[in-house]
């Protein structure tokens, strides 16, 4: 949606980039993604529309507020994933609530297989794109931010203990850089405090790999990091962040590391129960409006 609260004083140049800015809102919404501030920005970035650059940001930033305050730029096609807020749940008759249910039924879609996998990140900025694939999956997704604290820790071992007669494994997303190479350790050290020792904690972006094959915009490495030598050492001195990965991109990565560790046979025999029962559901609802007339 395009709402007008001030009048654009825009120059023609920042409007010519406010139609690029568009053009690539657009094409994601096609796919179903809102992208965030950093995601666009990297888009623009890998496309040479705007320089790698901490000013580049801002100056993306303050151009985006103008262009939707002016009715330009869709207000639905940014999230601010640090700021949302939180009302209580109601509904305006029991049909609603009945018809809700219907629309959230889900069973344990990954009852019965023998892996037990959990989606884990060190960036928010990437969640709701992975909240796709995970909510289909029914698996768990732990969004780190940065570093996982101690409480975070304790919660996820007491998740992943009661799962110990399955294989075990995190399929883990973070920047290629000092730090963000180092949390994979860090988490799987910290696991292993807990007694978690047969737990495979995979990295699956951003890769060197992937970096060879998306080229996504690359940083400069972060030297004050206690870390940077060795990493300088074995990869160079830039860095690459998550966020530069295409949102599509993605969330095939994701989709395709889970398919490899789940029965899809099972998986798809759970969701034709649901849909059998969302059906007996919707039979009820229909009943009950028959009764009240």
């Amino acid at each position: 949606m395009k709402y007008a609260f001030e009048t654009s004083h825009l120059n023609k140049k920042n409007l010519a980039r406010l139609e690029i800015i568009n053009s690539v809102i657009e094409e994601y919404q096609e796919q179903g993604y809102k992208l965030t501030l950093r995601q666009l920005y990297y888009q623009l970035v890998s496309r040479n529309i705007i320089a790698n650059i901490d000013t580049e940001y801002g100056a993306l930033s303050r151009l985006l507020t103008k262009g939707r305050m002016g009715g330009i730029v869709d207000w639905d096609a940014i999230e601010d994933r640090t700021r949302q807020p939180y009302i209580p749940y109601w509904v305006e008759n029991i049909p609603d609530a009945i018809n809700d249910t219907v629309k959230s039924y889900r069973l344990n879609r990954q009852e019965g297989q023998e892996n037990y996998i959990e989606v884990w990140c060190e960036k928010d900025a990437i969640s709701n794109v992975l909240k796709r694939v995970t909510q289909h999956y029914h698996i768990h997704l732990m969004v780190n931010r940065g570093y996982s604290s101690c409480s975070a820790m304790y919660d996820a071992y007491n998740r992943i203990v009661c799962h110990v007669d399955q294989r075990l494994y995190i399929l883990y997303l973070g920047d290629h850089d000092p730090s963000g190479l180092d949390m994979i350790r860090d988490v799987t050290e910290r696991l292993m405090r807990f007694g978690l020792f047969d737990i495979d904690v995979r990295h699956i972006a951003i890769t060197k790999e992937q970096i060879e094959e998306y080229n996504p915009p690359p940083n400069p490495a972060k030297l004050s990091d206690t870390r940077a030598a060795n990493y300088i050492v074995e990869h160079g001195n830039v860095s690459w962040e998550v966020d530069a990965i295409r949102p599509d991109v993605l969330h095939q990565i994701v989709t395709d590391n889970i398919e490899e560790l789940v029965d899809m046979d099972l998986f798809n025999e759970m969701i034709e129960k649901e849909e059998r029962d969302k059906e007996e559901l919707t039979d009820f609802v229909k009943g009950y409006k028959d009764k009240e007339g």
